[in-house]
C-alpha cells in the first residue's frame, strides 16, 4: 500500500477524522492499544440549543484494557443517544436521509464491544455516505510485537507503506527521520481552513460528530471535508 494511517476508532468522529481516511489507500484501525479516559473513543459532541454538549457511552471504570476489550454492557445508552439525536437534528434538512441508518445503528443492533460499534459506523459512513474508496483493516491482524513508534513502524513495514500519513498530535513521538531510514515517508496532516456551512445554534463550531455536517448538508458533505481543498464545485 503507498499511502496509510493509522488511528485508533472513535465514536462518530469529526469530519477531520474523514478527511484523513480520504487521503490514504489503507486506513488500519489501532485498537489493540491501552484505552483512555475523556477521550474520543467512547463519546463525541453534538450541537444543542444550549451549546455543544457531550454523547458519551459507559464504558466503566476499569483502566487497564485495551480499546478493543472495552465492553458495551448496558444496553440503554443507545436509545438515549438516539434521541438526543432525533430531539436536536429531526428538523434539519436531510436528517431523514440517514434515520434509517441510525435506527438500525442504535435499535436495532446490540453491539458487543465499543470498537465493533466505531468501526461500523466509521466504515460506513466512510463508504456508503461518503463515497470513499479507501481500504480498512485493524491492527490485530498484524501480530504486533513492538510499542510505541516501533510498533507503527512495524505495522507500515508489515504493509509495505511509502508514505504514511499522520495527525498532528503524533509530532510528539514520530522520529521522521527514523521513519524515511526505513523507506517511508510521514506526511502530517493538516486540518485547518475547512469551510463552514448552515448549521443549527451559532457561533458555528467545528469540532462536532460528523452527523452534524451530514444533517445539514447531505451529498454536499464531502465537499466541505476535503472538495474545497481540490477546487471541487460544490453540488448545486
Amino acid at each position: 500500500m503507498n499511502r496509510v494511517a493509522v488511528i485508533q476508532s472513535n465514536y462518530i468522529p469529526w469530519k477531520g477524522y474523514f478527511d484523513i481516511i480520504h487521503d490514504v489507500d489503507l486506513f488500519i484501525f489501532h485498537d489493540d492499544l491501552q484505552y483512555t479516559k475523556n477521550d474520543w473513543r467512547n463519546r463525541n459532541r453534538i450541537k444543542t440549543p444550549k451549546g455543544p454538549t457531550w454523547l458519551s457511552i459507559p464504558v466503566g471504570t476499569d483502566e487497564h484494557r485495551q480499546i478493543c476489550a472495552v465492553e458495551l454492557r448496558d444496553p440503554a445508552w443507545a436509545r438515549k443517544h438516539w434521541e438526543q439525536i432525533r430531539r436536536h437534528y429531526s428538523a434539519a434538512p436531510y436528517f431523514a436521509d440517514y434515520q434509517d441508518f441510525l435506527e438500525r445503528t442504535y435499535l436495532a443492533t446490540s453491539w458487543r464491544t465499543l470498537s465493533e460499534l466505531n468501526q461500523h459506523l466509521i466504515r460506513t459512513v466512510s463508504r456508503d455516505i461518503l463515497g470513499i474508496p479507501t481500504q480498512f483493516a485493524d491492527s490485530r491482524e498484524y501480530a504486533l510485537t513492538k510499542r510505541k513508534q516501533d510498533r507503527v513502524l512495524e505495522l507500515l513495514l508489515k504493509t509495505g507503506t511509502h508514505v504514511y500519513v499522520s495527525g498532528p498530535s503524533a509530532r510528539d513521538y514520530i522520529d521522521e527521520a527514523y521513519f524515511r531510514d526505513n523507506g517511508i515517508e510521514v506526511v502530517w496532516k493538516s486540518y485547518g481552513g475547512y469551510p463552514e456551512y448552515p448549521q443549527f445554534h451559532p457561533p458555528f463550531d467545528h469540532a462536532v460528530t460528523i452527523l452534524d455536517l451530514l444533517f445539514h448538508t447531505g451529498p454536499k458533505a464531502p465537499w466541505f471535508i476535503w472538495g474545497w481543498r481540490d477546487g471541487q464545485d460544490a453540488l448545486a
